[in-house]
């Protein structure tokens, strides 16, 4: 296909696929949040005993603990310049490049890399003044009051003044606010933004143009029918999980590797991802849902099958990233731990417990003790992660395997991953012997001033050799026989030693004070919190203690995450952050019914979707409204919907619907399941890895560091991070990646022929499909005879430059239409 053809004809909606070009931006909180999680923990620890107010003398009279001290520096410069990185002389003292800091041991990579991180964002540092101490005492009762952490309540559905406008309880909670604002919500989105918003927020995919047509005329005569009807059909499609799966796949940082320095992949990653979709599409009640990520293993069963299903669900702790090379085995421990307690709790309870890790938490109510009462659930719990014992990895990880009625814990992959090491290795050897034999060749009729060289080639070869044979020493040794046809799992287990852990002095795992007994947060214990038996992890009963109607936080943070993957935002902004430090519920009243209501009806995930779905506010157009725009710029009390960005998955998904590239059939596995056990950027390539392929993007292969270049661009999470709410940025790269990636040259080249292929249907009947493959709509008169003049002056331009065949040009001409249709911002949006 001819570039320079398309590229012309995407520069020509060029300004309509972009509304401003910038880079991407990070938000205070998510750069507060980075901070207080990676950059305090460490300077509390490694820093402030030789530079800070507290020590007598600071060294090179440079504080570190308040934002002035770390900018201002000390007698050699400024500690931290924001955004300049090579001003910023704590980098090179951590890299023991200028000073050596701490001078007892350097600090891991990745501890550098996230203070790079943080000065590329700008450093973002919230301390005043002087370090503030730690709290010793919580007044629980009062802290209480705050809103998050009272008893969930049913409040009265409100009187409204417009008797005609509510369709539902959730309506007159948002009339009622509205009324009282003066504001007048806009009318109704029409019949074709309905089925596109509907398609896009069940599935992820829009509708094919019969289906559009039929909603359409549907629409027109009965819309609440319409709706609903359509509604209940894609709630039972599979392709619903699918959609909603990836949603939470964000929230609990789901990746297939480790990533960091030594980046392992987790080629058993896929069964947890497959957990969640069958979970969701089957509706698996939520608290169900959280209890078995939890505590799985740990729950009965009826079946060797739902035995199987539990445990595979309990890989969500299993699947964050990890320090492969760390060497003290207690940090790797407390930090994997540390991770385990961030998922939990911010994806169940909207908290950000892990920065009580080092000290008392600086916004809410969570004493430093209690985060080691959790730490001592989790260290008494076996994390099972499979990355295999080769390729340098200090610390490998087992899998469970279960077969039938058989489950065991396995050490490594089994023989067939060694068998393939070990050929590799052999291949790699014989080159080092040749490439010896040579080397002493050479040597034996060099001159004198070559030998020196030669002489240390040749122990450099001598140095390899030794090393490939103690690597195939190593994949030689027997190891565990597994049944071949034995499911391999990502997992969780008790562990063999269960006891309370330490609390860890300034957070290091080395610096032991008192045991704490194991436990839960006191802030949100509203009813009888479980007690948990001394045999036992704890796990069980955490995942009780969260799931209990009685928790205030569960079913609101549950209730919120789906309400903002329906209109763009949560009635809480801060999606992980229900504590002091995150927004307050623009609706509160709102919240609590429709927690109470999920608690109510057994905790269905569709039953929720499926009534605010069915909303009024629900069908709201997105059109503008002067005078509701000047009393609420930022449509916070919901008197329009709001326009949204299609995230990357449902971006790449579309462009595959409409050529009909797309494969819907989900993959047996993942493409990181077959390339087996290594190290990303060693033995196994990059390009391995992104291999494009026609299945739904929730397959696509999630590995840290390399992700699919559309995922990269168009916003997607980075996975080692907990998500929630995607960024949505407006950047160079994107528009750039629509006019010139060859994804989007390859699908408009298919949709042309898709076009081209009803040879009955004339020009404007072309336009008409294609707009209907891709926005779902129709065009205007106008739209036509612009599309047309546009196609016709393309393939005369072609025919004059190029000596092609007339069906050629034809084509080219239409795959530069079909190109910028893709290119264009409606078709990137939902309104």
């Amino acid at each position: 296909m001819s570039q320079k053809v398309l590229l012309l004809s995407s520069c020509l909606v060029a300004l309509s696929a972009v509304s401003q070009a910038g880079f991407a931006q990070v938000s205070d909180r998510e750069r507060e949040e980075f901070f207080e999680s990676k950059i305090r923990p460490v300077l509390v620890a490694k820093c402030y005993e030789c530079h800070s107010v507290s020590s007598k003398e600071p060294k090179g009279m440079l504080l570190l603990d308040t934002r002035e001290g770390i900018r201002t520096g000390g007698e050699s410069g400024h500690a931290v310049v924001p955004g300049d990185l090579g001003e910023s002389l704590i980098l090179s003292a951590l890299k023991y490049e200028s000073f050596e800091m701490p001078p007892d041991a350097q600090l891991p990579e990745s501890v550098v890399a996230d203070f790079e991180h943080w000065i590329e964002m700008g450093a973002y540092d919230p301390r005043e003044g002087k370090s503030a101490p730690i709290r010793r005492e919580i007044d629980f009762e009062l802290a209480r009051q705050f809103w998050s952490f009272q008893p969930i309540g049913n409040p009265s559905i409100p009187e409204v003044g417009n008797q005609d406008w509510p369709r539902s309880s959730i309506d007159r909670f948002v009339a009622a606010t509205l009324e009282s604002k003066g504001i007048v919500a806009v009318e109704d989105a029409d019949g074709y933004t309905m089925v596109r918003r509907i398609y896009f927020d069940l599935v992820g995919m829009q509708p094919s143009p019969a289906e559009v047509t039929a909603f359409v005329e549907n629409h027109a005569t009965d819309p609440e029918a319409a709706i609903a009807n359509k509604v209940d059909e894609l709630l039972r499609s599979k392709h619903f999980g699918e959609r909603w799966g990836r949603h939470w796949l964000d929230v609990v940082r789901y990746a297939e590797s480790t990533g960091m320095e030594r980046n392992g992949l987790y080629p058993h990653a896929w069964r947890y991802r497959d957990w969640v979709i069958n979970s969701l599409n089957e509706d698996k009640p939520f608290d169900q849902f959280a209890m078995e990520q939890i505590a799985g293993d740990l729950m009965p069963y009826d079946d060797v099958d739902q035995r199987d299903r539990n445990m595979t669900a309990t890989g969500m702790l299993a699947i964050g990233p990890k320090s492969l090379n760390e060497p003290s085995a207690e940090k790797f421990t407390m930090d994997v731990v540390d991770e385990q307690i961030d998922v939990v709790s911010r994806a169940f309870l909207g908290l950000t417990a892990s920065c009580a890790r080092c000290h008392d938490h600086k916004f809410d109510p969570i004493p430093q003790s209690e985060y080691y009462s959790l730490a001592g659930v989790f260290t008494s719990t076996e994390t099972l992660y499979g990355t295999g014992k080769t390729n340098g990895n200090r610390r490998p990880g087992g899998l469970l395997a279960v077969d039938g009625e058989k489950v065991e814990k396995i050490a490594t992959f089994g023989s067939a991953d060694n068998d393939r090491l070990r050929k590799q290795y052999q291949t790699q050897l014989k080159n080092e012997q040749k490439k010896l034999a040579n080397l002493e060749q050479q040597l034996e009729s060099a001159q004198n001033s070559a030998k020196k060289a030669l002489e240390k080639k040749i122990a450099q070869a001598k140095d390899e050799i030794r090393r490939k044979n103690t690597q195939i020493k190593q994949v030689s040794a027997p190891t565990e026989e597994v049944d071949p046809n034995a499911r391999l799992i990502m997992a969780v287990l008790d562990a063999k030693q269960i006891e309370d852990t330490y609390l860890r002095i300034r957070g290091e795992p080395d610096e032991h004070g008192s045991r704490v007994p194991r436990g839960f947060l006191t802030i949100a214990s509203c009813g009888e919190t479980p007690s948990i038996p001394a045999d036992c992890s704890g796990r069980l009963e955490l995942a009780q203690w969260i799931t209990s109607p009685s928790n205030p936080l569960t079913a609101r943070v549950a209730v919120n995450r789906i309400w903002q993957h329906l209109f763009g935002r949560g009635l809480v902004t801060t999606v992980n952050n229900f504590g002091a430090n995150g927004d307050r519920p623009t609706h509160p009243e709102l919240l609590d019914h429709l927690a109470s209501q999920l608690v109510t009806d057994d905790w269905s995930v569709k039953t929720l979707i499926r009534s605010i779905m069915l909303s009024r506010v629900y069908r709201l157009s997105s059109l503008d409204n002067a005078a509701a725009l000047e009393v609420d710029p930022d449509n916070n009390l919901l008197w329009r919907m709001n326009q949204r960005r299609l995230e990357a998955e449902a971006l790449r998904d579309a462009i595959l619907v409409a050529s009909g590239r797309i494969e819907l059939q989900p993959p047996e596995g993942s493409i990181i399941a077959r390339l087996g056990d290594g190290l990303v950027g060693r033995n196994i390539k990059p390009n391995q890895i992104l291999a494009d392929n026609p299945n739904r993007s929730v397959y696509l292969p999630i590995v840290r560091g390399v992700l699919p270049e559309i995922l990269r661009i168009f916003d997607f999470p980075e996975p080692s991070i907990i998500g929630g709410m995607r960024d949505v940025t407006t950047v160079p790269t994107q528009a750039l990646f629509m006019m010139n990636n060859d994804f989007v040259f390859g699908a408009a080249d298919d949709l042309a022929k898709r076009l081209l292929s009803d040879t009955n249907q004339g020009v404007s009947q072309r336009v008409e499909q294609a707009y209907m493959l891709t926005l779902s709509r129709l065009p205007s008169t106008q739209e036509i005879d612009t599309a047309v003049t546009f196609i016709d002056e393309i393939q005369t331009m072609l025919q004059s430059q190029e000596k092609r065949g007339r069906q050629r040009t034809e084509q080219l001409a239409w795959a530069s239409f079909c190109q910028s249709l893709f290119a264009a911002s409606e078709f990137r949006y939902i309104n």
